[in-house]
């Protein structure tokens, strides 16, 4: 039985605040790059059924290399990217007092 000056001391884990990371990829864009080499895959076996090997090759590369771009064009930008709307607006009242 322990009394409560005798207590355990446990490790806290110091990267709580920093998002998830794996293989480069960070947060959400770890789904991005799962999604993009599953979708691969399924072309990969739609394109070999439908074609032939060759052509499932090149839709496999074609998905994979779009996938990979766009994956890494959005994580450039960051986690919390959003629309960036570019010019000046005018706001008008929609009903006066």
């Amino acid at each position: 039985m322990m009394t409560g000056a005798e207590h355990l001391d446990y490790q806290v884990f110091k990267g709580l605040q920093r998002p998830l990371e794996f293989l480069g990829f960070q947060g959400r864009y770890i789904y991005w790059a799962a999604g993009t080499a599953g979708g691969a895959i399924v072309a990969f076996i739609i394109g070999y059924v439908a074609i032939g090997f060759v052509a499932a090759l090149i839709l496999c590369t074609a998905v994979l290399a779009f996938g990979g771009v766009m994956t890494f064009l959005k994580q450039r930008k960051g986690l919390h990217s959003k629309n960036e709307e570019k010019g000046v607006f005018v706001l008008r009242r929609t009903r006066e007092f």
